[in-house]
């Protein structure tokens, strides 16, 4: 059987292609995404992480994303509450 296998660690090159660059120009501007906080490589792979990539691009949207970009659980019992509360 075969199957598709995306990795959420990506080379240098797959990185500045989620960012819009070539990598000559995301070479050119890492030092001063790492300065705003943009994620750094690992420090053993080389690999960039595209989850928090796209996490911290988000961040620079606070106004549409909210403070916390991320997707946050719920407390179950509170969404049956509401839930039974508009029935």
């Amino acid at each position: 059987m075969r199957f598709n296998v995306y990795p959420r660690d990506v080379p240098a090159e797959d990185a500045a292609r989620r960012m819009g660059l070539s990598l000559a120009q995301f070479k050119r501007v890492l030092s001063r995404l790492c300065e705003r906080g943009f994620p750094a490589a690992d420090p053993d792979t080389g690999n960039y992480d595209l989850t928090a990539i796209d996490r911290w691009c988000d961040g620079r949207h606070v106004h549409l994303f909210g403070e916390k970009p991320e997707i946050q659980a719920r407390d179950a019992r509170q969404v049956a509450r509401d839930r039974i509360a508009k029935l």
